[in-house]
């Protein structure tokens, strides 16, 4: 049986992905500070920027929990049919 080569990601990947999440809601926080509007159109910006990120990881959660059942899946079919193959005879005759 072979094992499909399960994507592997460096420390590196995971640094850069934190870093830029970081540096992208930092930014727009800072923006949302020194923008000139009143108090209220900043917190109704800053609420639809806390939306976005709650739904952000909401939707990566959903795809990796979607992702990880179709691996599972998967891997189920993939024992079945290892079982058949392996319990098959073709030189086994029924009488």
């Amino acid at each position: 049986m072979t094992k499909p080569i399960q994507p592997t990601h460096t420390t590196a990947y995971y640094v850069q992905a934190i870093l830029s999440f970081a540096v992208s809601l930092s930014s727009v926080a800072i923006a949302l500070i020194y923008l000139p509007a009143s108090g209220w159109v900043k917190g109704f910006l800053a609420l639809g920027l806390l939306y976005v990120v709650t739904s952000t990881i909401t939707l990566s959660k959903v795809v990796r929990d979607r992702q990880e059942l179709s691996e599972v899946s998967s891997r189920v079919d993939q024992a079945r049919l290892d079982k058949l193959l392996t319990q098959h005879d073709p030189f086994k005759v029924d009488a």
